[in-house]
């Protein structure tokens, strides 16, 4: 005998929500950022002219490999994967982080300038106008919360939701976000 599913009733998850506990973005420089870096390459590579024609080529063609060398290896990587998020080289569990939430450019100037937390960690790149704010809830961290750029800051705040960031927690009057005594 077959159970028919009550109609009101939502359907089980499935293996589908798992795109949605996922989020990956490199931090790639931007537009004028990659052009900077060709543009070093040619300015280099004239200034060797005078010197001989060759060398002049050689000097440009290393500059822009190195550039883009450069470029490629030292873009971070934003990640949630199987609970846990990574900025660049740091990664914490999902589960510790509450109240994730987006930062546009006005928004990141205050929390990077008048608002920012010296034991916050940061991931961000200049180029980058947005991020996200979330908030850690471990009592053994000192870390009180995370800012970490993303072109897609929205994604990456329904992400962490979904992999189980708690959604709207504050501290309490007098502590930190991570718990410790204010001063």
């Amino acid at each position: 005998m077959t159970a028919t599913p009550d109609p009101g009733t939502p359907p089980e998850p499935s293996g589908t929500d798992d795109h949605a506990r996922r989020f990956r973005e490199q931090l790639w420089p931007g537009p004028l950022g990659w052009v900077a870096v060709v543009a070093f390459a040619v300015v280099l590579g004239i200034a060797f002219v005078p010197v001989d024609t060759r060398l002049a080529l050689a000097a440009g063609v290393l500059a822009l490999g190195a550039g883009l060398a450069g470029a490629v290896l030292t873009t971070p990587l934003v990640r949630v994967a199987q609970g846990t998020l990574q900025a660049g080289p740091a990664r914490i569990p999902v589960d510790v982080l509450a109240a994730p939430r987006v930062l546009d450019r006005t928004a990141l100037r205050t929390e990077l300038g008048p608002a920012l937390d010296a034991r916050a960690y940061a991931c961000l790149r200049s180029w980058i106008g947005t991020a996200v704010r979330v908030e850690v809830v471990d009592p053994q961290d000192p870390t009180p919360y995370w800012i970490v750029s993303t072109r897609r800051p929205d994604r990456l705040v329904a992400t962490l939701l979904a992999s189980g960031a708690q959604p709207g927690t504050r501290p309490a009057p007098g502590t930190t976000p991570a718990g410790h005594p204010e001063g």
